[in-house]
């Protein structure tokens, strides 16, 4: 007979307790089994993924490292740390890989936030960034947003303690789509004790057009306690191989290389990252893709009557009705007519959904089935 341990039986501290998992958007295959559907005719909007897949650059490059696929990866991703040094301008002792940037926000975390003391960070800011803290036993300072749902950092300013650690600022920010100036980040940053680590999340950078687009790594060569974070998930196409990375000064990309895991990016990632930094046209077709679906997505949301936060990112955060329910009623009756997005009550906006922008016909799938969907 089995002996069946629950939490209780274990010595686990409180905070760890505490923690509610990541879930992360519904899987088509899921969806297929839980409704009776055709996967084929599945949409999945839920992941803010790159609709156009990995570069086709990237998939020769995994390809061709099959073959090497029983061995251990470089663990310092020589070849593409030295690419990545050479696009920003900064020795490669000034970078950090990780197993996506949620790696890089948790090893942030672990080495420069103790148990007991404090991080701040905005509410509807990306759920990592409370799991980081929790799991470390720190104390979590979350600063009321603004009105349109974004940063206020004056109001993140005065939050900051004298056992504040660490500070996250995402721009653009994830679910809320929002944007913060270029000025209004350098002025927090200029204002804070230098004591205080910020990770600026930059997981969305290459969706904002040119003109918006912040040199951070500027910011990183005056501000000794800054870490800038990217990922390779988002407009690089490479969620499933998991990319991430950070460039900060080397004291403390020196502390993050100690503790983040042997081999946390694997081989056939580092190919892909490396094949993907080089296709520019990639890049500038996704950026486009991604303008004209914005458009399709919100002149729908305004013909339905439906408010939506103006975003900056490859997903639009729209509210869909005035009850707590909303969010998910309307989100099951997408799934019911094949169509996956994010509700997003768990970032305490349960009357929104966010939706990730696809191809055309994807777009046009999920603006069909919306009308119904809200009559459910």
């Amino acid at each position: 007979m089995d002996t069946v341990a629950d939490l209780a039986t274990f010595p686990v501290a409180a905070y760890i307790r505490a923690i509610a998992p990541y879930v992360g958007g519904k899987p088509i295959s899921e969806v297929a089994r839980e409704f009776g559907l055709d996967p084929a005719r599945i949409v999945k909007l839920a992941s803010n993924e790159n609709p156009l897949g990995m570069p086709p650059a990237a998939r020769a490059a995994v390809e061709g490292a099959l073959a090497e696929g029983g061995r251990y990866p470089d663990a310092n991703a020589f070849d593409l740390k030295a690419a990545l040094a050479e696009r920003y301008g900064v020795a490669e002792d000034w970078l950090t890989l990780g197993n996506g940037s949620n790696d890089i926000l948790m090893l942030a975390a672990q080495a420069f936030l103790k148990p007991g003391a404090s991080a701040v960070y905005s509410a509807y800011s990306f759920i990592v960034y409370a799991i980081a803290t929790q799991v470390l036993g720190a104390h979590k300072i979350v600063v009321p947003a603004t009105a349109g749902l974004g940063h206020d950092l004056d109001a993140m300013r005065r939050a900051v303690r004298d056992d504040t650690q660490l500070v996250f600022i995402a721009n653009p920010n994830n679910p809320t789509g929002t944007y913060l100036p270029a000025r209004t980040i350098e002025a927090f940053l200029e204002s804070l004790p230098s004591q205080v680590m910020v990770v600026l999340d930059e997981a969305y950078n290459e969706y904002l057009e040119e003109s918006l687009r912040i040199d951070s790594v500027a910011w990183v060569r005056r501000f000794p306690n800054l870490v800038v974070s990217r990922t390779f998930s988002k407009a690089y196409g490479l969620a499933g191989l998991r990319v991430g990375y950070a460039i900060a000064q080397p004291a403390v990309t020196n502390v993050m290389n100690r503790i983040r895991q042997p081999f946390n990016v694997n081989g056939l990632a580092q190919v892909a990252a490396l094949a993907a930094l080089g296709d520019r046209a990639f890049l500038e077709r996704t950026h486009a893709l991604n303008a004209a679906g914005y458009r399709q997505l919100v002149a729908a949301c305004e013909a339905l009557g439906l408010p939506y936060i103006p975003s900056y990112g490859n997903f639009v955060l729209v509210k869909v009705g005035d009850t707590d329910d909303a969010g998910e009623r309307v989100n099951l009756g997408l799934l019911r007519q094949g169509v996956i997005v994010r509700p997003v009550g768990n970032y305490g906006l349960p009357q929104w959904l966010r939706i990730s922008i696809g191809l055309p016909e994807e777009n046009a799938a999920l603006i069909a089935a919306l009308p119904r969907a809200l009559r459910s």
